[in-house]
């Protein structure tokens, strides 16, 4: 069956616990209940989450893992870095057990705000395939939200994080703090009920070869905690 969806109108999957989104386990219940602790508004809710899953967890492009349990929401809740994907799945599985309808989205991106280490992992490319954010049902329509680079990454290389307000989109600043242009949405992938893990590795694969899963041994650059 297929994970992705198109529907305007929230269906019962995007408040149902998946194979990944694992909004029912423990660990993503705890996390949600911390977080949203005395918040009722489910806007409120939803910033507050966005900002946790932003924050609490380091970016680090470099902390790519194929093992599916890895992979897991319940798994993500209790890790201190990630990239962006694994943040947007906690952030999915969290919005659905605050009682808020939400999806996986995936859009590739070009970044011009890079590393020469992440360049050398990606063999040279600029373009990130399948960076995932999440769309969120709120007063009555969908927004979209990236929980991705924590605030503390952020000012190191001189841009404002990505702040949520639960009404607009959330995805990316296209300039740095300077001006230039950092980043562009260049082709959106769709909307999915739960991460397609197979089709997102079997992806890397072909645009940046088996170097992008090779054990990471460099020294520390502007990503490293």
């Amino acid at each position: 069956m297929s994970l992705t969806t198109t529907s305007d109108t929230p269906q019962p999957a995007d408040l149902a616990p998946a194979g990944f989104v694992d909004s029912d386990s423990t660990e993503v219940r705890a996390f949600t209940a911390r977080v949203t602790e005395g918040v009722d508004d489910p806007v409120e809710r939803a910033v507050a989450l966005f900002t946790a899953v932003r924050d609490e967890i380091w970016y680090d492009p470099f902390c790519l893992v194929t093992e599916p349990a890895a992979c897991r929401a319940s798994a993500i809740a209790e890790q201190g870095n990630n990239w962006c994907v694994p943040k947007a799945v906690l952030l999915t599985a969290a919005a659905r057990a605050a009682g808020i309808p939400a999806r996986l989205g995936f859009a590739d991106v070009r970044n011009h705000l890079n590393t020469e280490r992440l360049r050398a992992r990606m063999g040279g490319a600029d373009l990130f395939v399948f960076h995932g954010y999440t769309a969120l049902h709120l007063d009555g329509r969908w927004v979209k939200a990236t929980p991705a680079f924590n605030a503390e990454l952020c000012a190191r290389f001189g841009v404002d994080p990505i702040d949520f307000d639960g009404r607009t989109d959330a995805l990316m600043h296209p300039y740095d703090g300077a001006g230039d242009e950092y980043m562009e949405y260049v082709h959106d992938r769709g909307q999915y009920t739960d991460l397609p893990l197979d089709e997102l590795l079997t992806t890397f694969r072909e645009h940046y070869g088996e170097a992008m899963f090779a054990a990471d041994d460099r020294g520390a650059d502007t990503f490293t905690r």
